[in-house]
């Protein structure tokens, strides 16, 4: 058993349900607690206990990213983890900073959970973010790649072969179903979901322009989520109903009273609310962005459609018919079940854990006042 400590920016969306994956199944095998920020952090949904969960003052502004520094110290100071395991670019900051220039510290597994470099910038900001990454690598004992299209542009751009490794995001069986439908669809349409921020990143804009440029006729569009760490402005078609965040213990539910879910993404990571939607044989409708190609086999359990093209995006809208979405929805299932349960994705950092502890020899833990 190890003293782990998970460090997050924020818990909302998909970072909420791989954490809750992860602290369920570390529950009774260490002895672990939770770091979040005050903002978009939820301590009633988080699978741990308040007195193992500390929120810190928080907003992505500059003013307060030293005092989130000095309250990761303070409490890993106060914790004396043996191993942190930090989730997101900006938590990976804070916390690889503080011990940029330590001799002594805890064992470090870093998930950046979709890497800034991928995102959909300019390429100098793009050399700017690899560098950062690279420098802070150098204070990391794992890194976790949660897609191979990660470990690959990753590697493209320096970060270190020998500390990287591919875990995939996993999630735990469905949830069981009730009789009562969370909301009323028409069943002589096809009722698509989307789930997530309302935000650049995700594509929602895309996903509006086409809805508002071609009036599907025959397809009513329910939204799950919205603005997190902005606010926007929508044009918001009328086949389209907005349902505002939801706790994701529902999200079977919610999931299983449309006829597929729909992924729009400008750059995405990886894509929880695909396999989600995969466990409760929904077919998924993605763009050919990061990881979801590797989720979603087109015309197999959904399809793929080119991000820069919104006709062939129309053109596939126009074309569903619900036959045709259960047998992929069937698909789906199986793929699920080979290759994104979460029992592959906690086994898979349970050795990483093993591992760095083996390296470690105990070393840490016999020095860890010294570090602080």
């Amino acid at each position: 058993m190890a003293r782990v400590l998970h460090i997050s920016e924020f818990t909302k969306g998909g970072i909420e349900t791989h954490l809750n994956e992860v602290l369920s199944y570390q529950s009774d095998r260490h002895d672990i607690y939770l770091m979040a920020s005050e903002q978009n952090s939820s301590p009633d949904t988080l699978r741990i206990s308040h007195d193992r969960l500390q929120l810190y003052p928080y907003k992505r502004k500059p003013a307060y990213f030293i005092q989130a520094v000095r309250a990761i110290h303070r409490t890993v100071k106060e914790f004396k983890p043996d191993i942190v395991h930090v989730h997101g670019t900006f938590a990976g900051v804070f916390l690889r900073t503080l011990f940029f220039f330590k001799s002594r510290r805890p064992i470090v597994i870093y998930n950046a959970h979709g890497w800034a470099f991928l995102m959909d910038i300019k390429p100098w900001k793009k050399r700017i973010f690899a560098f950062i990454e690279k420098m802070l690598a150098l204070r990391t004992d794992y890194i976790i790649h949660i897609s191979k299209h990660e470990y690959d542009r990753a590697l493209h751009y320096g970060l270190p072969a020998g500390k990287s490794g591919i875990v995939y995001n996993g999630v735990s069986d469905t949830a069981p179903m009730t009789d009562t439908a969370p909301f009323e669809t028409n069943p002589d349409r096809i009722n698509l979901l989307y789930v997530g921020r309302f935000d650049r990143q995700k594509g929602f804009d895309l996903l509006l322009d086409v809805f508002n440029e071609y009036r599907f006729t025959n397809v009513n569009l329910y939204l799950v989520g919205d603005t997190v760490l902005e606010e926007v402005s929508y044009e918001f078609p009328d086949n389209t109903v907005k349902l505002g965040w939801i706790d994701n213990s529902q999200i079977d539910r919610y999931m299983n009273a449309c006829d597929a879910v729909i992924i729009p993404s400008r750059w995405e990571g990886f894509g929880i609310v695909a396999i989600e939607a995969l466990r409760n044989k929904k077919p998924v409708i993605a763009s050919n962005r990061g990881a979801l190609p590797e989720i979603i086999k087109h015309g197999v359990n959904g399809y793929v459609f080119d991000f820069n093209n919104k006709s062939e995006l129309a053109a596939i809208i126009n074309g569903l018919d619900k036959q045709t979405l259960a047998v992929m929805g069937q698909a789906g299932l199986g793929i699920f079940k080979e290759k994104f349960h979460s029992n592959q994705m906690n086994s898979r950092i349970e050795r990483l854990y093993e591992d760095a502890l083996q390296k470690r020899s105990g070393s840490y833990t016999a020095a860890v006042n010294k570090y602080v």
